[in-house]
């Protein structure tokens, strides 16, 4: 049984620092891109960070450059967003995905909330 688990979220103040994981079993975690989104009340849901094979390249949205960092640990099968810098407009809910060739995994999603 496929499964993505996130936590990690919560309410932070702005200038706050949050790390949300992601917890994958039942495929082969290493095979594997993988991404964090996020959606915000009202909108769609947009690609935040994510993690290419084979070289783990990384890339990030403009809007989050310089303050999250993603990664993974094949080892225990986790992804990871480290988020620091928080502003208001980070609110929204996080999703993890895990995408090969046709296979597309979605998490439940966690809920950050930056406000004051």
């Amino acid at each position: 049984q496929v499964q993505l688990v996130e936590s990690g979220g919560g309410l932070v103040q702005p200038g706050g620092s949050l790390r949300l994981s992601c917890a994958a079993s039942g495929f082969q975690f290493s095979r594997f891109t993988m991404r964090w989104y996020r959606q915000a009340p009202g909108k769609e849901r947009a690609l935040v960070a994510d993690m290419l094979l084979p070289g783990g390249r990384r890339t990030y949205a403009s809007s989050v450059e310089g303050r999250f960092t993603i990664s993974r640990d094949n080892a225990k099968n986790e992804l990871f967003l480290d988020m620091n810098s928080l502003k208001p407009e980070d609110t929204a809910v996080y999703y993890c995905n895990a995408r090969y060739g046709s296979l597309v995994y979605w998490g439940q999603g966690t809920q950050v909330t930056v406000s004051s």
